[in-house]
């Protein structure tokens, strides 16, 4: 049955982690890896990890932590032979390192996809990173925000694996969001995909302030923005709306809500922004270069990493509206370039941030434990 692992994610909404684990499901078998897929709370990706042809066991955290959840999982660890357990937050490791405690053949992973949130989940980070066998950061620029801002010493016990989308999932199909806002075949269309969280990561205000003068030079031009409202992030969105309104905007800035359309919205797009203070390696930019969307982006360490500094994107100083629509009015006014951009940054991508790239490097890291263990017989 090939490499047996086990994937705890404690709740299955639509966000980065949750899709890269996704893929990771749909795609393992190629791979010789089966997956175990255990979810706490579940959410609105459920139904599709049941589809991914991973095993998905349906359990309820009823505490933040749950330790009859952790010998439930060790439960299952036992009777499926499991060899690699892997989370992707600071909740899933805490209940792995439980279930898997004094399991020698075990081997336990900790992905880290981004921003940590709060000094509880700081702390379980901090206590986790020495008791996992690998800790996988996705990026260069995620590693030393963890060092220097998060004080969160992982370099030493971390390898970087970049995440992984699957270009077969980005396939649109045939959905039009430009029917369903009304906006004209021939008019620009600019788009950003990511949730409005509380914390300090997405940046749609910059975007949103940016569009002015982008309408001065292209008055038809069209904004989209597809993502959700994390609670506690409710006045980050009404900024932007009330921005919009202010400015008479509300006809060329789309507020589209979270989506699954989001290959659809991606093939009709002339240009994806996406501006962010602070990121670990977006799934969402992997899947606009895979789309081939010519890209926008704040100069942070993690972008500039997955752009090669700006050789496969427009780039702007983060914050800066200005620099974004100037970026922006470039972009739009020279198809040569928009052209180049996207089908550079799309090679780029396939062999760097597909889900295969992906796989293969996960397998090895998964083979290289499971070798490790067995040499120290």
């Amino acid at each position: 049955m090939g490499m047996k692992v086990l994937y705890y994610l404690d709740s299955l909404g639509r966000g980065g982690a949750e899709m890269q684990a996704l893929d990771v499901c749909r795609n393992a078998g190629r791979h010789d890896i089966h997956i175990t897929l255990v979810t706490g709370r579940g959410g609105p990706l459920e139904a599709d990890f049941a589809d991914s042809g991973a095993d998905l066991i349906r359990l309820e955290r009823r505490f933040p932590v749950d330790l009859y959840l952790a010998s439930q999982i060790r439960k299952i660890i036992k009777e499926e032979g499991i060899e690699i357990v892997h989370g992707y937050q600071a909740v899933d490791g805490l209940h792995l390192q439980l279930a898997a405690r004094g399991l020698r053949r075990v081997k336990k992973v900790l992905s880290f996809q981004g921003f940590v949130e709060d000094r509880k989940n700081r702390l379980a980070l901090q206590y986790l990173i020495p008791r996992m066998d690998t800790n996988i950061v996705v990026s260069r620029g995620l590693q030393d925000w963890l060092e220097r801002h998060a004080r969160i010493k992982v370099r030493s016990r971390s390898v970087v694996i970049y995440n992984g989308a699957d270009p077969e999932r980005l396939r649109p199909s045939g959905r039009s969001i430009r029917e369903e806002t009304g906006v004209e075949a021939a008019a620009p269309l600019i788009g950003m995909v990511g949730n409005f969280y509380r914390d300090p990561r997405k940046d749609q205000l910059t975007v949103v302030k940016a569009m002015p003068a982008v309408l001065e030079e292209f008055p038809n031009a069209t904004l989209v923005f597809a993502g959700g409202v994390e609670d506690g992030a409710e006045d980050k969105f009404a900024d932007c709306v009330n921005f919009c309104i202010e400015h008479g905007l509300t006809e060329r800035v789309h507020f589209l809500g979270a989506r699954a359309d989001v290959p659809d919205i991606l093939s009709e797009l002339d240009i994806f922004v996406f501006s962010s203070l602070q990121e670990g390696l977006p799934v969402a930019v992997s899947e606009a270069m895979l789309a081939g969307v010519p890209l926008i982006v704040s100069d942070i360490g993690p972008l500039l990493e997955a752009t090669q500094e700006g050789e496969y994107a427009s780039v702007f100083p983060v914050g800066d509206a200005g620099g974004l629509s100037s970026s922006m009015r470039d972009l739009l006014g020279d198809n040569g370039r928009r052209r180049e951009l996207a089908e550079k940054a799309k090679e780029f991508a396939l062999a760097n941030f597909s889900i295969d790239a992906h796989l293969r490097k996960l397998r090895s890291l998964y083979e290289s434990l499971i070798s490790g263990d067995s040499a120290n017989k």
